[in-house]
C-alpha cells in the first residue's frame, strides 16, 4: 500500500506548474542583468515571477525581493531593526529563523489556557517585532486570519510563510507590516527560494552586497530556474485559494481530530478553538512521546512530524507547547498533522486506524 504524506507544513510536493516552469527555464540561457537579448529573457522570466509573488500577497511588484529562502529574508528583516528602535523581537513561539535573533523576552500571546495576549506587552518601546500570521506547529492564527499590521512604536515582521497559499492574505482595516517573509518550497514550488516584501518607503540595508542585484537589495546572480517554479506556484496557489479548494482540506483535518480525541481521552488538539490553518493539527497525547509517534507512523506509512525540533540529533519537546504554558508531559507527546490539497478521505481514515491501533498498544504497555 502507498504512503501517506502527511507533512505539508514541513515542505510540500512540487506543483506541475511549478516544474513545468523550471523545466522552461532551463532552457533560458541568460543572465538576467545582461542586456543582450538573452539576459533580458531571463529578466522577463524573473520579472513574471515577481509579479505572481505580488499577486499572490497583495503587494507591489518593486515591493518584492527575491531571497534564497525565507531563513535569509528573516536574517535580511532583522538587519533593519536600527531604522525601528535598535530592538529586534519576536514571540518565543516563532520559527527559529526569528527567534534566535531576538533580543527581549516576550510572553506567548496564545496561552494553554486559552487566553490570548496582545502585543501592547511592548509598553511603548520602539521595536521590530517578528509575528507569523499562523504559528507552523500548531497552524493558530495570530490576528484573526489576518496578516500582524505594524502600530505606532510596534514595526511588524511578519512571517507568513504557512499562511500563504492556504488562506486569503488580508490586511486589518488595509494596515500592513514593514516587512513579510515567505517561502517557496510551502507553496509547491522549489526548495532554496523564498520572498521578503518590503512596504517602507526605503530601500532595505543589503546584507548580501556586490553585483547590485534585485534592484540593488540583495546581491548575487538571480536563481532564475527556482524564481520560475515560485512564480508559478504561487499563481496557481493564488488561485487555489479564490476557489475554496482548502475548505475540504479543513473537513478532513476536523475528522482526523474528532476521530483521534474520541479514540484517546487524554489526547488534545492543540488550538482547536482558535482561527487557525485550514490543513493543521497539533494533536498532544500525554506521556507518549512525540518523536515515538512519529517513528512509528513513518514505520507504518505514513510521514508526520514531532512537536519537537532536533538539533544535533538530539530530540527536545516542542518549545511552542512549552512557550504557551502546556506541562512536559504534555509538550513532549505533540506531533504535527498537516494535510495537502491531495489529501484524501481515504489517507485520512487509514492514518486514523494505523494512529489508533499504535495508541492502544502503548496503553496497554503503559498500563
Amino acid at each position: 500500500m502507498s504512503r501517506v504524506y502527511l507533512d505539508h507544513n514541513a515542505t510540500t510536493p512540487l506543483r506541475a506548474e511549478a516544474r513545468a516552469a523550471m523545466i522552461a527555464a532551463m532552457d533560458v540561457v541568460g543572465n538576467p542583468s545582461s542586456v543582450h537579448a538573452e539576459g533580458r529573457a531571463a529578466k522577463g522570466v524573473v520579472e513574471t515571477a515577481r509579479a505572481q509573488v505580488a499577486a499572490l500577497v497583495g503587494c507591489l511588484t518593486s515591493q518584492v525581493i527575491f531571497t534564497g529562502s525565507a531563513t535569509e529574508a528573516a536574517a535580511l528583516a532583522v538587519a533593519q531593526k536600527d531604522r525601528h528602535g535598535g530592538v529586534f523581537a519576536a514571540l518565543p513561539t516563532e520559527h527559529d529563523c526569528l527567534n534566535v535573533w531576538s533580543e527581549l523576552d516576550l510572553p506567548a500571546l496564545h496561552r494553554a489556557d486559552g487566553t490570548v495576549g496582545s502585543l501592547d506587552m511592548l509598553n511603548g518601546q520602539a521595536a521590530l517585532v517578528a509575528v507569523s500570521a499562523a504559528n507552523s506547529e500548531t497552524g493558530i492564527m495570530m490576528s484573526d486570519g489576518c496578516v500582524v499590521a505594524s502600530d505606532g512604536d510596534r514595526t511588524v515582521v511578519c512571517d507568513i510563510t504557512q499562511m500563504a497559499g492556504k488562506m486569503p492574505v488580508l490586511y486589518p482595516e488595509g494596515r500592513k507590516p514593514a516587512y513579510m517573509i515567505l517561502s517557496a518550497h510551502k507553496i509547491g514550488g522549489p526548495k532554496g527560494v523564498g520572498a521578503f516584501i518590503n512596504f517602507t518607503r526605503d530601500d532595505p540595508q543589503a546584507i548580501l552586497k556586490g553585483g547590485g542585484q534585485e534592484m540593488g537589495r540583495r546581491s548575487g546572480t538571480e536563481n532564475v530556474i527556482g524564481i520560475a517554479g515560485f512564480g508559478a506556484a504561487a499563481e496557481a496557489a493564488h488561485s487555489d485559494v479564490a476557489a475554496g479548494k482548502w475548505h475540504r482540506v479543513e473537513k478532513l483535518r476536523n475528522i482526523l481530530e474528532e476521530s483521534l480525541e474520541a479514540a484517546s481521552e487524554v489526547t488534545i488538539s492543540v488550538g482547536k478553538d482558535s482561527v487557525r490553518l485550514p490543513n493543521t493539527a497539533c494533536l498532544a497525547t500525554p506521556g507518549w512521546k512525540g518523536e515515538t509517534q512519529v517513528m512509528q507512523m513513518d514505520l507504518a506509512g505514513f510521514s508526520v512530524s514531532a512537536g519537537s525540533a532536533c538539533s544535533s540529533g538530539k530530540v527536545r519537546r516542542s518549545r511552542v507547547l512549552e512557550a504557551m504554558g502546556y506541562d512536559d508531559q504534555t509538550a513532549g507527546g505533540a506531533i504535527r498533522v498537516s494535510l495537502g490539497l491531495d489529501t484524501t478521505e481515504d489517507d485520512v481514515a487509514r492514518f486514523c486506524d494505523a494512529w489508533i491501533s499504535k495508541y492502544q498498544r502503548h496503553r496497554a504497555r503503559a498500563a
